[in-house]
């Protein structure tokens, strides 16, 4: 899943590219509100980890700004943003929730507890309360990064549980190769251009060619069950 990361402090910066990155999270960060806001004009990101004290200004005013943004086009009003801050305050949490945050989290904070966190919002983005998804005999646990299919485990790389997942989340919606391909890689990443149906392929092999169906022209989708 793609993750905007506005801080402006190098070394948390990198330390949850590292932490992130290994769980599959695909980080782009900005260390300001101006960078913030084009990239969010930019990019479609499934969440969005906000400091508030920014060399050009609070981060309130850019979740104020996406919160009040039109539907329907970029940036995405609706984008779960989680508050990250060393402010502890009562009033500072209550102020960043009214405005709109979905989160809150002081520094310094677990890398756990962040990824649990970013793992519920998501889930409830998703509109489900489950922390498993359940298609029939499949089973795909997030935290755990685990999948199993008729009881068995399935081992799956990192890139093909990124788009076992994105497609899941997005079912019975079809994602095309443009949409999965921006939930995969961030702005640093060569992408190569068969990637998506490579990983396809694999997933298929390893959980049955109707796992996962194609669209011709269009893309990609996971069949509801029964369909």
């Amino acid at each position: 899943m793609r993750v905007l990361v506005v801080e402006d402090d190098d070394g948390i910066a990198a330390g949850l590219a590292a932490t992130l990155g290994a769980q599959g999270w695909a980080l782009d960060r900005v260390a300001s509100l101006a960078a913030g806001w084009a990239a969010l004009q930019a990019e479609a990101f499934d969440l969005v980890l906000l400091d508030l004290g920014l060399p050009d200004g609070e981060g309130g005013t850019l979740l104020r700004r996406l919160r009040g943004a039109p539907s329907g086009r970029m940036p995405d009003p609706q984008t779960p943003v989680l508050i990250m801050t060393a402010r502890d305050e009562v009033a500072s949490r209550i102020a960043g929730l009214d405005l709109g945050a979905d989160d809150y989290l002081t520094k310094p904070f677990d890398p756990d507890e962040l990824a649990a966190r970013m793992r519920a919002l998501r889930r409830r983005a998703a509109g489900r309360a489950q922390p498993v998804l359940a298609f029939g005999d499949l089973l795909v646990d997030p935290a755990a990064r685990s999948v199993s299919r008729g009881g068995q485990p399935v081992e799956l790389s990192a890139r093909e549980f990124a788009v076992l997942l994105a497609l899941l989340e997005a079912s019975p919606r079809v994602l095309s190769r443009a949409q999965i391909e921006a939930k995969l890689y961030n702005w640093a990443s060569s992408i190569e251009s068969n990637a998506v149906e490579v990983h396809v392929h694999h997933l298929r092999r390893k959980l049955g060619d109707s796992a996962i169906r194609t669209v011709r022209g269009v893309g990609y989708f996971v069949p509801q069950e029964g369909a």
